[in-house]
């Protein structure tokens, strides 16, 4: 069945199956309601928590943001069998905080913002895990809660 080297997962491994899509979105959205609000405290520090924020939302509260805890999902290290820390939270969204900051230059900024955007929505889309660029480098995937039997 699985080849090594052949990029295809051996039978050692364990496959879990995607969070829903829908439900990403919609925790995504969460976080960014909760970074705009902070946004808007105080311009330049606000945008500075608000980066922060997205950095390390998902390594809080056994990889769960609170866009996630609200949904019902948990961001995982499948292979290692534990929840996200904030390492892995640092460098599975940093593709999202560099779109927070393009953001704040007018035109050019917003078209990056959303190719940067887009782009990670098509790869959740398009990978069988719902894996986006961030996830593949962080060794990170985003499940539904208990999907995985996490150690106490």
């Amino acid at each position: 069945m699985a080849e090594a080297g052949s990029g295809v997962h051996s039978i050692s491994e364990r496959i879990y199956p995607k969070a829903q899509v829908l439900n990403r979105g919609i925790a995504k959205l969460i976080d960014l309601f909760i970074v705009a609000a902070v946004g808007q405290v105080s311009v330049p520090a606000g945008l500075l928590a608000g980066v922060a924020y997205i950095l390390i939302a998902d390594g809080f509260a056994g990889g769960r943001s609170i866009g996630k805890r609200l949904i019902g999902l948990q961001t995982v290290l499948p292979d290692r069998h534990e929840a996200a820390g904030f390492r892995e939270s640092i460098i599975r969204n940093m593709p999202f905080a560099v779109a927070q900051l393009a953001f704040t230059v007018p035109y050019v900024g917003w078209i990056v913002s959303v190719a940067i955007i887009a782009f990670e929505a098509i790869l959740v889309f398009g990978n069988e895990q719902g894996r986006r660029l961030g996830d593949e480098v962080a060794g990170t995937q985003v499940l539904d809660v208990g999907q995985l039997a996490l150690p106490d």
